[in-house]
């Protein structure tokens, strides 16, 4: 079997283990947040904050969700990193926007943040959660801090060991494509 054969089936059988009550839940809970005129402020680090920024584009324009990715601000991430550190770069954003109990928080991560990796998305988690904000998020492994404190979240089942990065970064584009589509917010 070649390897894209592989990569595929591996995808396939990730597919067939994923929850899609969790989807279900998610895609709820962002229908609460736009239908309080909340925003919803997208997070993820490395290719996760790529399709952070992708997401907020198809939240914005097919669901009419006030949408952001703080990343998508590239003088203010380095300004912050810079000034005070990589770590507070997710929560100062926050505090600046004001995050409050009609707000969401999207988090997008492999890990989904632990002890001594993403501390920033435990930090925006953190923070989310004392604002009464919805947090939300599609992960991998075994969900991390995200998944310990989140209102909804899918975990991108870890069935190939070797390959945890890119199936889950993956499949959270495919998810949040789900998500842009689903009928609670299409």
């Amino acid at each position: 079997m070649t390897f894209s054969a592989r990569y595929l089936d591996e995808t396939i059988a990730i597919l067939g283990e994923l929850n899609t009550a969790d989807i279900d839940h998610i895609a709820g809970e962002i229908s609460r947040v736009r239908q309080a005129d909340g925003r919803l402020f997208i997070i993820g680090v490395g290719g996760s904050s790529a399709t952070a920024s992708h997401a907020v584009n198809d939240f914005r324009k097919l669901c009419h969700i006030e949408a952001y990715a703080p990343t998508d601000n590239v003088a203010e991430l380095t300004a912050r990193t810079n000034d005070d550190g990589w770590d507070s770069t997710f929560v100062e954003w926050l505090r600046t926007s004001k995050i409050d109990h009609n707000d969401g928080l999207l988090v997008l991560s492999v890990g989904g943040g632990g002890q001594r990796v993403s501390i920033n998305v435990v930090k925006a988690v953190e923070y989310a959660k004392l604002r009464l904000a919805t947090v939300l998020g599609i992960v991998g492994r075994d969900g991390g801090y995200t998944a310990s404190r989140a209102n909804a979240c899918l975990v991108i089942p870890p069935l190939y060991k070797d390959r945890i990065t890119p199936h889950t970064e993956g499949l959270a584009s495919v998810v949040c494509h789900m998500l842009v589509s689903h009928p609670a917010l299409a």
